[in-house]
């Protein structure tokens, strides 16, 4: 028996994460990764040497990961140095280097499977540098996936300077596919840059695969402040086309008020809470998802993941 598709549409840390769990079972993984993301070492590799946002891919490669733990920590490691090389993740640089050396980032992530000995497989959205962009509420506009999330104000619409092409294997991909899930992570500047190419939302409108959000547990300053479960799905919708979410998976545990405190107080962050009431429409799995990682909410990756599995297995033939 094959194991079933999964396409996963997302990026950065809260992708990782649930790939991290997902790469547990028998499972046909493939990760769509957006790669606009202009900060840090990623913004100075982009800038540099005109390549796709390596960061979050790199981070996809280490979670879907099955080699050693010394070589994810090696990809991962920043430097600390006055020179140039400050703040530059090793995985970061090896990714540019391979696009250079290959011809594009696609090539470059196949050179690096067999050496990651790969759960799955990892597709930028795009091969071009593509910029975000904002329309704020306040009337401003804003470019960038840094500045946006740094703005923290009130998104009315986020699209690209330039329409990207979309890569051919995240078409395939999505094709293919027996489950589509749309990742937690930042809903603006992680999900929903894939979901403003409409060769991705054709791709989705025709495909027979169920739409599932993991929902995020926390809300993103100026984002999605005030944000229950069903702002969050409603928002999605707004970026989807014919096709909408089917299922949504989300923590109804409350979280310890001395955590939420210090998200309060420090990052302006508030929990995601659960209104069943409106979400009549999608299958709910409501469980308690939640850990403490570093100090941090993080979902319990492989909890989530068994959940997953347990849908696809009961509902997905």
């Amino acid at each position: 028996m094959n194991n079933k598709k999964v396409v996963v549409l997302g990026g950065g840390t809260g992708m990782s994460v649930l790939l991290s769990g997902l790469k547990e079972f028998p499972l046909d993984i493939s990760a769509i990764v957006s790669v606009s993301d202009d900060g840090s070492s990623t913004g100075k590799l982009r800038e540099e040497f005109n390549v796709p946002a390596v960061g979050d891919i790199r981070k996809i490669l280490v979670s879907l990961s099955n080699s050693s733990p010394l070589l994810e920590e090696l990809l991962n490691y920043r430097f600390k140095t006055y020179s140039d090389l400050n703040n530059h993740a090793v995985g970061n640089l090896l990714l540019t280097a391979l696009c250079d050396i290959k011809g594009n980032m696609s090539d470059a992530i196949e050179g690096l499977e067999g050496i990651l000995d790969l759960k799955g497989k990892v597709i930028p959205l795009t091969e071009d540098n593509v910029t975000l962009v904002a329309n704020m509420k306040d009337g401003s506009v804003i470019e960038g996936e840094s500045e946006i999330t740094e703005a923290k104000k009130v998104i009315e619409k986020i699209y690209y300077k330039e329409e990207p092409l979309v890569n051919e294997a995240a078409i395939k991909a999505i094709d293919e596919a027996d489950l589509i899930i749309l990742s937690m992570g930042s809903i603006y500047t992680s999900v929903i840059p894939n979901l403003i190419c409409p060769a991705i939302i054709n791709a989705i409108d025709k495909s027979n695969a169920k739409i599932m959000y993991i929902c995020n547990m926390m809300t993103q300053p100026g984002e999605t402040d005030n944000f229950k479960v069903s702002d969050h799905v409603k928002l999605l919708n707004s970026y989807l086309g014919k096709r909408k979410i089917d299922v949504v998976v989300a923590n109804n545990k409350s979280i310890k008020k001395s955590v939420l405190k210090k998200y309060e107080t420090l990052e302006q962050k508030d929990e995601v809470l659960v209104d069943s009431e409106n979400l009549k429409d999608v299958k709910l799995i409501l469980s308690n998802f939640f850990i403490i990682k570093d100090e941090l909410i993080r979902h319990d990756a492989l909890k989530l993941a068994l959940n997953i599995f347990v849908y696809i297995a009961t509902y997905v033939k």
